[in-house]
């Protein structure tokens, strides 16, 4: 019966063994997930931060630039009397049919019904109107490029920098 004691005890103390090796290696496994959440967190506050200096360097440059842009555009908007004078104001008239197609170009519409007799008659838009819309349109449209280019340029970096300089999957 001793003999079944102490098979018994050897038994019990066995078990012990195995479970605190078990929750001994439970808990070694949860300090290695744990330690790899806080490496990936410090990682990720590290990218954000590179992130975040890229983006206000390349936020920096792009308003810059698009100010050069405005402040280029307001100078030719300014300079349109030095280049249609009064007098080429009064020696050409634009024409009704001239203004209905430039509206809709502007507003990216279907070009208007064909030209009649009706198109051909003056519109009261001066040519130097057309000249300063001309350059006021083309200043947007060089600001705007200029933030494509630079959210492109932006975009590209995000990239680089979350994947290392390779390819996105």
């Amino acid at each position: 019966m001793s003999r079944i004691y102490g098979l018994a005890g050897l038994a019990l103390v066995a078990a012990l063994l195995v479970g605190l090796g078990w929750l001994g290696g439970v808990n070694h496994e949860q300090g290695n997930a744990a330690q790899v959440a806080r490496d990936q967190l410090a990682k990720a506050f590290e990218q954000g931060q590179e992130l975040g200096t890229v983006r206000d360097r390349v936020v920096t440059e792009y308003v810059d630039r698009v100010q050069v842009i405005k402040e280029r555009g307001a100078t030719l908007i300014k300079e349109v009397p030095v280049y249609v004078s009064a007098k080429a104001d009064a020696a050409c008239t634009v024409n009704a049919g001239f203004v209905r197609l430039h509206d809709a170009a502007a507003k990216s519409l279907p070009a208007p019904e064909p030209a009649g007799d009706a198109d051909a008659a003056p519109s009261g838009v001066a040519l130097s109107a057309v000249a300063a819309t001309t350059a006021e349109n083309y200043t947007t449209c060089n600001a705007n490029a200029e933030r494509l280019s630079k959210l492109q340029t932006l975009l590209l970096e995000y990239q680089a920098r979350a994947y290392g300089g390779q390819a996105p999957p």
